[in-house]
């Protein structure tokens, strides 16, 4: 859906809140009544967005950027309350899944919990008739994405099954993919492979619930699209000759980024890089159903890590740090040529312009007409694009936030310790906070709302503000610290009601700055977003 006059945005504004953080009884937030309730809360506050992170199976550190399948939905987000509706499980099954509410994610349990929901719902479900009309979606559902869910239930099946190891550990005949022992395989793992079908169909009835709801209220949702897919996933097993890897599968060369903001040797992804030849045989079909399948989960979707379209940072396969690489030329002209013949302009696309951005790279963006982004916190310090992050420089083409899932929060940020999970000087920490409050005026007791109402006030056609901002959390509620290996992705809300009054002051920000539903584009339109 794009506004009236065939822009993307238009003096939109939400908030980005991955579903893991939403408050609820079952450790991890879901696709059920709380998503429901924080679509209502957005809504009611005047916001037209709703951005989240990738839904996609978490891999290695529990990253939804390493995902098991660039096309498959986690199973952590299955709702027990939806499902208990469905009559899946029963009430006593619904009561063992609760646990305590706290600020974080206790990743062991929550995944125990929800395979035993996932069984327990499997049993019941299965013994449906086949003329029941649960068992008739499921089948039309898994008939429509037969061209990946059948190689990503099988790959899960055997994921389970042996260990959880990666599968160039696998025995030889699984990790290559013998065609008689997948037949095999695939009989012997049966009740696994339907039950991981069901959960993807769950999942997709579930979801499909929850944004249809958004757009009922005036939301859209922004998804996320990691440019590259983990080593450790169905898509590269499935498709070695799509990657860049040798005989036994290990990946020659992968992906990272040099020494930059957030880590003094780069950022080593460790994800393999494309085969771009053997895309483009196809005419990078693979790119192309994968845009489109996740367009048929959110509205709108930023692309992470952009520039790798342009060119992507090389490091040898066996490199400790990602110092020593290189960048080398990426198709991303031909590929979103591809993309307009299927979506046509404006495309449902932001592209994540951060990091080493090249006039190549905004040739790129802007050739395909593309929103960049501008991160507030990067305003302020040595930065050699800083200017472009201050909110007097943002135009009506770019998406504006206080800062990512990547960055620290603004009051961490802004009380930052030199070597206490900073990668800046205490000089550099004190340069920043000065440039701050000689930018706002203020003294920096509220340094959120000072940036949440200069980011409102811009131009920019998108202002999207992180939840913990807007609450003025410190650095311990952090979504993600870039390098390192575990502890991230695990914050959460513990319940609505801390939320009131910082909403309040949202809503009233909202209202004076006539952005989001309180625009005139959106008045203009309505609730008539549509998927």
């Amino acid at each position: 859906m794009t506004k009236p006059n065939g822009s993307l945005f238009q003096r939109d504004c939400g908030i980005l809140l991955h579903p893991t953080s939403l408050p609820n009884s079952f450790g991890i937030g879901d696709f059920g009544s709380s998503a429901h309730r924080w679509i209502n809360e957005l809504s009611n506050r005047g916001q037209s967005l709703w951005q989240i992170l990738p839904l996609n199976p978490a891999g290695y550190g529990d990253s939804p950027y390493q995902g098991l399948s660039a096309f498959a939905a986690n199973p952590i987000f299955l709702s027990p309350e939806s499902i208990h509706e469905l009559g899946l499980i029963d009430s006593e099954e619904l009561l063992s899944l609760e646990l305590p509410v706290g600020p974080s994610v206790d990743y062991e349990k929550v995944y125990a919990n929800k395979l035993n929901l996932s069984k327990w719902a499997a049993k019941n479900f299965f013994a449906l008739e086949d003329e029941n009309p649960l068992r008739r979606e499921y089948e039309l559902f898994v008939h429509r994405e037969e061209k990946w869910i059948e190689d990503f239930a099988l790959f899960s099946a055997l994921k389970f099954n042996l260990g959880g190891e990666a599968w160039t550990s696998w025995p030889e005949d699984f990790r290559d993919r013998d065609s008689k022992t997948m037949r095999v395989a695939a009989r012997d793992f049966a009740p696994d492979i339907q039950r991981i079908k069901m959960e993807q169909f769950l999942l997709r009835r579930q979801w499909n619930a929850v944004r249809e709801h958004a757009h009922a209220q005036g939301i859209r949702i922004i998804g996320d699209l990691p440019i590259f897919v983990a080593h450790d996933s169905a898509d590269v097993w499935c498709r070695r000759d799509l990657f860049r890897l040798d005989a036994e599968g290990t990946p020659e060369v992968v992906a990272g980024v040099p020494p930059d903001y957030f880590s003094k040797t780069g950022q080593l992804w460790g994800n393999p890089l494309y085969n771009w030849t053997k895309h483009r045989e196809d005419h990078f079909a693979w790119w192309r159903r994968r845009l489109r399948t996740t367009l048929t989960w959110v509205d709108v979707v930023r692309i992470d890590h952009f520039r790798g379209f342009e060119s992507c940072w090389e490091v040898p396969g066996d490199a400790q740090t990602a110092m020593d690489g290189r960048w080398i030329p990426a198709p991303g002209e031909e590929v979103f040529e591809r993309f307009v013949e299927d979506w046509g302009i404006p495309l449902p696309v932001i592209a994540e312009d951060l990091g080493v951005i090249t006039p190549e790279v905004v040739a790129l963006r802007d050739l395909f007409q593309l929103p960049g982004i501008r991160v507030m916190q990067f305003a302020f310090g040595n930065d050699p694009m800083k200017n472009t992050f201050l909110p007097d420089s943002y135009d009506q083409n770019c998406v504006a936030y206080t800062g990512t899932h990547d960055n620290d929060t603004v009051v961490g940020w802004f009380n930052s310790v030199a070597e206490n999970g900073s990668t800046r000087s205490a000089e550099e920490i004190d340069t920043e906070r000065k440039n701050a409050l000689d930018y706002f005026g203020g003294d920096g007791s509220a340094i959120h709302q000072d940036f949440i109402r200069s980011l409102y006030r811009s131009e920019c056609a998108a202002a999207i503000v992180p939840v913990q901002d807007v609450l003025g959390l410190d650095s311990d509620a952090r979504m993600n610290t870039p390098g390192l290996s575990s502890g991230s992705w695990q914050w959460r809300l513990s319940d609505y009601e801390t939320l009131s009054s910082a909403m309040n002051d949202l809503q009233t920000c909202t209202t004076e700055c006539r952005r989001g539903q309180f625009s005139e584009s959106h008045a203009s339109m309505g609730s008539t977003a549509s998927g």
